[in-house]
């Protein structure tokens, strides 16, 4: 899993330094497939449950699932979310980070830092015997705290031979309830926080999924280890 992590974070750190205005989502997920193929793995992605491509790109409102397009250009200001697994060895790895397209406004970075700051606070705290909804709770407040709302339809999961495994991990919840964290478990927690609203809606795609009041939305993921010692990260490029 270490190897599809690495190959995945790579993946990821080669398309956010290939960003740049002007250019096409769908340029954007040929990057990122080819950096998985020549590392001799299979886009997690492509082809899962007809998903037509190797990445979701998602930009500025859109949540999640976004489907590359040759038509949709990235502009200066915008802010991108890019969710890359990459499939090796009978193993999946799963990692998202936001990246911004030049420069971006106050409001959209502060965003965006929320958001992976929830995931690194998440990630810090996870060790046997922790509850999801321990990691869940934390999450929720971070980002509440900081007036932020959290996306409740889609959540963090298990990942291993398959690439949603249980158990769900939720980015709301309640601390001290849910499954134990126990060595050997490998999970992705993948904070989802909106500027405005919580509420999302799935376009007639059947996948873009964005936020209802139109407003930005951020969206961090590591796939980390649980190990004696605490959480290791898996899907940190080399």
């Amino acid at each position: 899993m270490r190897k599809a992590g690495l190959i995945t974070g790579g993946a990821l750190t080669a398309a956010g330094k290939a960003i740049h205005e002007g250019m096409s989502t769908l340029e954007l997920d040929k990057i990122i497939h080819d950096y998985i193929v020549s590392h001799g793995a299979k886009p997690s992605f492509l082809g899962y449950a007809g998903f037509p491509a190797s990445a979701c790109i998602s930009v500025n409102d859109t949540v999640i699932h976004g489907i590359p397009s040759s038509h949709e250009k990235l502009k200066k200001g915008d802010i991108v979310s890019v969710d890359v697994g990459a499939y090796i060895d009978g193993y999946h790895g799963d990692s998202a980070r936001t990246f911004a397209v030049g420069e971006i406004s106050d409001e959209a970075r502060a965003l965006m830092d929320s958001t992976e700051g929830s995931l690194m606070a998440a990630i810090a705290m996870a060790a046997p015997g922790v509850r999801i909804g321990d990691i869940s709770s934390a999450i929720q407040e971070y980002n509440e705290s900081r007036g932020y709302s959290v996306v409740r339809q889609y959540v963090g999961h298990g990942v291993g031979r398959e690439l949603h495994e249980d158990p769900e991990v939720p980015n709301f919840g309640r601390a001290g309830h849910g499954p134990r964290l126990v060595a050997g478990m490998v999970i992705a927690i993948e904070p989802m926080i909106n500027q405005g609203t919580a509420q999302v809606k799935v376009l007639s795609d059947g996948w873009t999924v964005k936020t209802v009041d139109r407003k930005l939305s951020a969206h961090f993921e590591h796939t980390i280890a649980i190990t004696r010692d605490g959480a290791q990260i898996l899907t940190l490029p080399e």
